[in-house]
């Protein structure tokens, strides 16, 4: 697969410092049960790498350190590793707010048949891949039979009380996470929620707090498809000359950290996937073990790249939704 990592290390995005750590992003792994055109982790059934217990138990020292009041838990899907459950229990004993980036058709996998209870036990809030309201889309970007199965995944969970007006209080957050389907950045937020709750109310009976849009980064899998189809400058002149300066006070990296399945910790995901190390500077792979505290990183600057015009195009895209 063509690699766009060359063409992205060059860049004139303006540079950005870190806040006090807030939320600790964490990948078990690049396993995955489907295999998304937008993917920027290249996740699927063949990718092995994943987290150990050894390294899990370095995760939780951290947050205990660190104080970060979540913790969000990705992958691949990260469920399909066997420290997925006890790092949740651990860290829920410790206070912290779990969020898991679930991709619905997991609860379906041979062994995962409880996931959803469990999930619901531990008030674990649920932040869903589902790029459209219609079947044909949402399969032609994930894959032959995943629409109808993330809406039995949906319907589950709302069984057992997830995705009700009081998410907040019950802890049974259910939110849902659309991608463009295509070289384009996503609609408004607000408008597009409101399209998605009345769609899968009225076709399916299905209810959810609130629709995260997320634009596509042009790194891993996704860049590949770009550049295989000739879309790569398009889209990138699409994302700088959508760029919104009030965007850079909210973008994610301000607050957060990625911490690979190794241990190794860089400024976000995105980084993560483009093995750019932490910091403007651009020399270091520190692991989590190596980090005493939250005040190790405040006031340092980030790494940037061309692909951090995905981050503050328009209305911005965060793993929190759009920024404006």
């Amino acid at each position: 697969m063509l690699d766009s990592k060359p063409l992205l290390l060059a860049t004139d995005f303006p540079p950005i410092a870190r806040r006090r750590l807030a939320r600790v992003q964490v990948s078990l792994g690049y396993r995955c049960n489907q295999s998304c055109i937008h993917c920027h982790v290249e996740a699927g059934p063949r990718r092995r790498e994943s987290m150990d217990a050894h390294t899990m138990e370095l995760v939780l020292a951290f947050l205990g350190r660190t104080g970060a009041a979540t913790l969000d838990i990705t992958g691949g899907a990260p469920e399909l590793n066997a420290v997925f459950r006890p790092l949740v229990e651990r860290a829920r004993g410790l206070g912290i707010q779990v969020m898991d980036r679930c991709n619905l058709t997991i609860l379906e996998e041979p062994g995962q048949e409880d996931l959803a209870v469990f999930l619901a036990a531990h008030r674990v809030e649920v932040i869903a891949s589902l790029p459209c309201y219609l079947g044909e889309n949402v399969d032609g970007q994930r894959g032959k039979g995943v629409f109808d199965a993330s809406i039995r995944g949906l319907r589950r969970l709302n069984a057992l009380g997830y995705g009700a007006d009081d998410g907040e209080t019950t802890g049974l957050l259910l939110n849902l996470v659309y991608n463009p389907v295509g070289a384009m950045l996503p609609p408004p937020q607000c408008a597009l929620e409101a399209d998605f709750k009345r769609e899968l109310a009225a076709r399916y009976g299905v209810r959810f707090n609130r629709l995260l849009t997320l634009a596509n980064m042009p790194i891993r899998r996704f860049g590949g498809w770009l550049m295989s189809t000739g879309r790569f400058d398009e889209y990138m002149r699409l994302l700088k000359e959508s760029h919104q300066d009030e965007n850079l006070d909210a973008v994610m990296c301000r607050d957060l950290i990625s911490i690979d399945w190794r241990g190794q910790v860089y400024d976000c995901d995105f980084n993560q996937m483009l093995d750019l190390p932490l910091g403007a500077a651009g020399d270091a792979r520190p692991h989590v073990s190596e980090l005493a505290s939250a005040d190790d990183l405040t006031g340092a600057g980030i790494r940037v790249g061309e692909h951090c015009y995905g981050c503050t195009a328009g209305q911005g895209s965060s793993c929190g939704g759009a920024l404006s």
